[in-house]
């Protein structure tokens, strides 16, 4: 039986066979503007990623956009169409997560190579201390938004880090197309969790397996965390170091967050956990905060294991 994307694919216009050269059908350069059609079009409910029937129906027209018209689903068996997906999930998507993200589509596809670096990931930053620094410089104004004319900026600097200039014209268009594939809420600026989509960081150091399911946290574990948040070594969390700490906190517990969800999250931190009325987080402090969090992380209450469970077990251990 086919599936529905062969059913689909052999009924509409395969999308993707317009950007083949009609002798050689390999693909042609895409353009900025163009990647973006491509990712709308597929990217269906427009949530960030191409995945389940969205991700088959794109598999299925990049498979059978060699030939120059629609065709039957009989010309590509389902055995052939698993085999395509397993082989270029396993070469294009990096973090296995059984989707395709935008970054992971501009790799897949022919870019225009300018384009194609903004993408690039092979030195994303350290972490989310770092992001916070680079958001600080960017947000000119210090509205809480990247907006058009600061992300102009932002994508040349980021350019004239692989030495690459473009006109103003091209530049225009490359902050154009990335607002729009990166603005989930379509505003017309970039918050902050839409800025973490397009400026990745290495790691986000609380979803280290020690915070999943432990029930006791060590001083050693504590004091690990407080080292990779504590950049500058002032024996304190600050400033951008304690907003990469609450971004990384965020992103556990919800997708979408801006400029003040962090200073609320932050105002109620520093509230219950900020004992010397400091407006930093020392050694002690961050220990009252990732016990809370542990004991939350264990699951739903009432399950063995759950937040009962962990409120029994969970001190940190000396």
């Amino acid at each position: 039986m086919a599936t529905s994307a062969e059913k689909s694919g052999a009924t509409s216009q395969n999308f993707l066979r317009q950007f083949r050269d009609k002798k050689t059908r390999k693909f042609r350069e895409i353009s900025a503007s163009s990647f973006m059609d491509v990712w709308n079009h597929y990217d269906s409910d427009g949530n960030g990623y191409i995945e389940g029937s969205e991700l088959d129906q794109f598999l299925y027209e990049l498979v059978t956009s060699v030939n120059t018209q629609d065709v039957g689903p009989e010309v590509v068996s389902q055995a052939a169409l698993k085999e395509a997906k397993a082989s270029i999930l396993s070469a294009f998507d990096e973090n296995k997560d059984g989707k395709i993200d935008i970054a992971e589509l501009a790799q897949l596809l022919p870019m225009e190579e300018n384009f194609l670096l903004l993408f690039r990931r092979e030195h994303p930053l350290e972490s989310s201390v770092e992001f916070m620094k680079t958001w600080r410089k960017y947000d000119e104004d210090h509205s809480g938004y990247i907006e058009a004319d600061e992300l102009k900026h932002f994508l040349k600097d980021l350019l004239k880090s692989f030495e690459r200039t473009v006109s103003e014209e091209q530049l225009i268009t490359y902050a154009d197309t990335m607002l729009q594939l990166f603005d989930r809420n379509k505003d017309g600026k970039l918050q902050l969790s839409e800025m973490a989509k397009l400026l990745p960081v290495k790691e986000n150091f609380l979803q280290r397996p020690i915070f999943k399911g432990a029930k006791q946290l060590t001083a050693e574990d504590i004091s690990r965390v407080f080292n990779l948040y504590d950049r500058d070594g002032n024996k304190s969390i600050e400033d951008e170091e304690l907003h990469g700490f609450l971004k990384d906190l965020m992103e556990l517990v919800q997708e979408d967050y801006d400029a003040d969800d962090i200073e609320e999250f932050k105002d109620i931190l520093l509230r219950e956990c900020d004992i010397n009325h400091d407006g930093r987080i020392d050694k002690d402090e961050l220990s009252m905060v990732l016990v809370s969090f542990a004991k939350a992380s264990q699951g739903p209450e009432g399950e063995e294991g759950g937040e009962e469970a962990a409120a029994k077990d969970g001190a940190v251990k000396e």
